[in-house]
């Protein structure tokens, strides 16, 4: 599913090239199933949204709210390359095989390593959802990874090769939701500011290399101009300022699917929102 996961001929501080066209790719391999995802998630044609009703994230006591989310015809999120970073085990190191981590606060290194990644709070909550159901996917595991705050890799980056922060593992509740705390990742040279993630039917598949699908999340541009701004995050200012969605070379055929929703500031910490339908 991951064509890309084994590629490792890319230099420093940059993500594997994406085929041109994947959504083009997608579309056609979407087009043989197409007919069933439709009937599933389609039940009114001449609407453009399908609304997903989920449960309230706490489950210790019932609530007279509920979260609504609403995925776009339920289209899948697109599938992207995993990155010359991965930690899986796939290209190097691998984290998965360190106790400890399935974990929701991500900023320190786990096992033998004990460091951990200065920055600006950042909590990523993510609500999976399944594609042929449009119903949140509960017991989803999603494995998530990114860049510190000078945009480097634990595992792989010079200076800190020798840590595994900024990458955890978590389990969907029954409303298909789980959140990461982390820190705002760094925007390098070349690339988008971006977080990569796996997502795997269940945690006992997760490092299986059988992922539902592998993709990314991007940041907004006003957001990051405001991150940036704080302290640690020099040289992210400069590198954002030679770079576009546009000119990605993951993201320039079009983010709408995989563009966090924003909140908060660097004082009290941001939260990004997104909804994963695979």
């Amino acid at each position: 599913m991951c064509a890309n996961r084994n590629e490792d001929s890319v230099k420093p501080q940059s993500d594997l090239p994406q085929y041109l066209g994947r959504r083009r790719v997608l579309a056609l391999i979407a087009g043989g199933v197409s007919a069933s995802v439709i009937a599933a998630c389609s039940a009114d044609s001449s609407s453009s949204k399908k609304t997903v009703v989920s449960s309230p994230t706490t489950t210790d006591a019932p609530t007279d709210s509920t979260d609504v989310a609403t995925a776009e015809n339920c289209d899948p999120i697109p599938e992207e390359t995993s990155g010359p970073y991965p930690g899986d085990g796939s290209n190097g190191p691998d984290v998965l095989a360190i106790d400890g981590v399935e974990r929701r606060d991500i900023r320190s290194s786990i096992g033998s390593a004990s460091g951990t990644a200065s920055g600006t709070q950042l909590t990523v909550d993510l609500t999976i959802v399944d594609a042929a159901t449009c119903a949140p996917l509960a017991g989803a595991a999603v494995y998530l990874w990114h860049a510190d705050s000078q945009g480097r890799y634990s595992m792989y980056s010079s200076g800190v090769s020798d840590e595994n922060f900024l990458r955890g593992v978590q389990v969907a509740d029954a409303s298909g939701k789980l959140s990461f705390v982390s820190v705002y990742p760094g925007c390098y040279d070349g690339r988008w500011p971006h977080i990569h993630f796996e997502v795997y039917a269940t945690a006992a598949d997760v490092g299986t290399r059988r992922p539902l699908v592998t993709s990314q999340l991007a940041f907004p541009r006003d957001t990051c101009e405001v991150a940036y701004a704080a302290t640690g995050y020099e040289s992210s200012a400069g590198n954002l300022s030679r770079v576009s969605l546009d000119s990605d070379m993951v993201f320039r055929d079009g983010a709408d699917q995989q563009t966090a929703t924003m909140t908060g500031d660097v004082n009290g910490g941001f939260t990004a929102s997104l909804m994963v339908v695979v």
